[in-house]
């Protein structure tokens, strides 16, 4: 059990990670922090933390668990801001979706006591944001990635996965640029799509009368179009080179099935379609193999 948990960022995440941790008792003091006061207020009156911090420094303050929970963007400001009070003994972690720019901005930052921060990455979320949104079962059943490098001590990543497991996670570690390369083809470009597709279609002069059409395949596809779009401003930059490599290989595929629909040559079409059906078949069935 860890005596006081930090939380800078009292929102989705942030505030279903305290939630969970006292639901599972893992916790007996939660001392949070946001830039909006009225999100720390909030946070408190819904039980999430007990105590409003005025600053992040002193969120960090008598704390042996900490969690950042802030935009990427911010990473490097928030390590800054509470470096004074980093020490061996604590264990620092994010929840950011990019990796190795968190895991930049934590060396520069911190310098030698960046060896108490182990990056993680929890695969989960809502397209809604804010600490009203915040629920204890977020992290269930769900995977967290962490991302130690070489200078990650070693007793802290062993709090972090035994912290994550307890919560119910399947945890998974790799490198930092591995992670970035992983998410930039399963997260960060099926989000750009999404939003590029509502954004075309939006931009016609039909808009109203194709969106009235739409059905539930349109809906799923396009969900997560209604994430937050600064939070993906920020990860689409941060990971930029990664998204890049896999916009250009999509294009390439994109352009290949317009040729074969220009041609007529729907064997050819169909063959295509059927490789990334199976593919989509054979991923489904091993995702719910590893959710069991």
């Amino acid at each position: 059990m860890f005596e006081q948990l930090g939380l800078i960022g009292c929102g989705l995440m942030g505030g279903s990670f305290a939630l969970a941790l006292k639901q599972a008792g893992l916790v007996k003091r939660v001392v949070g922090y946001s830039k909006s006061p009225t999100t720390t207020e909030r946070a408190r009156q819904l039980g999430i933390i007990d105590v409003e911090a005025p600053s992040a420094l002193l969120a960090v303050s008598g704390a042996d668990l900490v969690l950042i929970a802030v935009p990427v963007a911010a990473s490097e400001a928030t390590f800054k801001s509470i470096k004074h009070l980093v020490n061996a003994n604590m264990l620092i972690m994010d929840v950011g979706s990019t990796k190795r720019d968190v895991v930049d901005a934590a060396r520069s930052a911190l310098g030698p006591r960046s060896g108490s921060f182990v990056p993680a990455h929890p695969i989960t979320g809502k397209e809604v944001s804010g600490a009203e949104h915040a629920c204890a079962d977020l992290y269930a059943g769900k995977q967290v990635i962490l991302t130690p490098t070489e200078s990650t001590l070693t007793v802290q990543l062993g709090k972090a996965v035994a912290l994550w497991t307890a919560l119910g996670c399947s945890v998974r570690q790799m490198s930092p640029d591995a992670h970035d390369a992983a998410f930039a083809a399963v997260s960060h470009l099926p989000h750009l799509l999404a939003f590029a597709l509502i954004g075309s279609i939006s931009s016609q002069e039909q808009a109203r009368d194709f969106l009235s059409l739409a059905g539930p395949g349109f809906r799923d596809f396009t969900r997560i179009a209604a994430s937050d779009p600064v939070m993906w401003r920020d990860i689409m930059m941060a990971n930029r080179q990664e998204l890049l490599a896999q916009t250009a290989l999509f294009k390439n595929t994109l352009a290949s099935l317009e040729s074969m629909i220009s041609s007529g040559n729907s064997e050819a079409l169909e063959g295509v379609l059927q490789l990334a059906s199976k593919a989509r078949g054979r991923w489904h069935m091993t995702a719910q193999k590893t959710a069991k």
